[in-house]
């Protein structure tokens, strides 16, 4: 069986290490990565050369990603009927509550945004495109989660103890499991403080041609406006925005 080839993995670590934070140093890669000095130089000086790492302007030893990497992604983004399509829906989600609105899917016990639309007011939900959080402490991530089978679902949770984000983190999955039948039952999950305290996430499934849930739509609301007023009506609101984004997606929702 062909081995991954040694240099190109540390070159990937390094390009990963980008999405967490925005600028780094030699050294900072160097100590996240516990690898020599001259390997890191050298990874470094090749990178720059294809310029897939720039160095930034009057800082010659920090490092910032290059265009390559954007024409890669929007490469794939163009590739994607789900992002084009999201972009449109979230944009109407959003208008309607004026609060912010995310399209996420799920990688391994994670999930990824891959769509986002701020709120109008000056607090809101800090998140970007791109990141990463556990699932199970989100609520398009537990939506994510309970269209998973039985023999994935036990993979994805087979660690045991889950890890927290806030003191409100479902960290058994005994429990997990019992608030993802509740999902199932009412096609929504909610993010009760979970992944931030000062927040409130409302999200429903959205599914492709065959009917799998492939990703999650979620409005995002800080405690303050989540009265319960807001709480029905954005439900509905999020329903909706999913049904159509998966209308769009090919599926045809079966007559009440």
């Amino acid at each position: 069986m062909p081995r991954a080839v040694p240099a190109v993995v540390r070159a990937l670590d390094i390009l990963e290490l980008f999405l967490e934070r925005p600028q780094l140093s030699a050294r900072d890669v160097m100590e996240r990565l516990d690898l020599p000095r001259t390997t890191v130089h050298e990874l470094l000086v090749t990178l720059v050369d294809r310029a897939y790492l720039i160095s930034v302007p009057g800082q010659p030893v920090q490092y910032r990603l290059g265009m390559p990497l954007f024409q890669l992604g929007a490469a794939f983004a163009g590739r994607l009927d789900l992002v084009r399509e999201a972009q449109s829906v979230t944009r109407d989600v959003a208008a309607a509550c004026n609060e912010a609105v995310h399209v996420a899917v799920l990688d391994g016990a994670d999930v990824i945004y891959l769509v986002k639309v701020d709120s109008i007011h000056p607090v809101r939900m800090v998140s970007a495109v791109g990141r990463r959080l556990p699932a199970h402490c989100t609520a398009v991530g537990k939506v994510l989660l309970s269209g998973l089978d039985r023999a994935t679902l036990d993979a994805v949770l087979s660690k045991g103890v889950l890890p927290g984000m806030t003191p409100e983190s479902i960290t058994d999955p005994d429990r997990l499991r019992e608030q993802l039948e509740r999902v199932r039952a009412e096609g929504v999950a909610i993010d009760a403080g979970e992944s931030d305290t000062a927040m409130r996430c409302v999200a429903a499934g959205i599914r492709d041609h065959r009917g799998v849930i492939i990703a999650g739509m979620s409005v995002s609301a800080p405690i303050i406006r989540w009265t319960p007023q807001a709480h029905v009506e954005w439900t509905e609101l999020v329903r909706e925005g999913a049904a159509t984004l998966s209308a769009r997606m090919g599926w045809s929702a079966p007559p009440r």
